[in-house]
């Protein structure tokens, strides 16, 4: 049961999230899901039968973790996922990891290409 403040706002407590279906997205930018089973004073957290979802364009894939403990300090982002509803958008494709993993390594090279092309340009002047 949770406490209601006034104008009957719910408890913003982590104890109202317990053995929840839950999103974590930590600060290395990694989103977690699972179910909450623990969490301590500075905000640890215990999720059993987590996953980690990666997404890359409209491919996505999930990572099977086990029990999973989080240090607190990395959580950014915390919220419970409604079960009745779909995760995800019906145009994201699910692959398989290998797959994922071969996506994720093409993403980071364009990247850092266009990292390497921007450093080149930067001795032109063009303003």
């Amino acid at each position: 049961m949770s406490w209601a403040g006034p104008d009957n706002f719910p408890s913003t407590s982590l104890a109202d999230n317990l053995d929840k279906k839950l999103l974590v997205v930590l600060r290395d930018g990694r989103k977690l899901i699972g179910v909450l089973r623990s969490f301590d004073q500075f905000a640890n957290l215990v999720l059993q039968n987590a996953s980690e979802r990666i997404i890359v364009g409209d491919l996505f894939c999930d990572l099977p973790l086990g029990l999973y403990i989080i240090r607190g300090e990395n959580v950014v982002l915390l919220g419970e996922l409604d079960p009745l509803k779909e995760e995800l958008p019906l145009s994201m494709v699910r692959v398989k990891a290998a797959e994922i993993k071969q996506a994720q390594k093409a993403e980071q090279d364009a990247t850092e290409l266009k990292g390497t092309m921007r450093k080149r340009m930067e001795f032109l002047d063009l303003d």
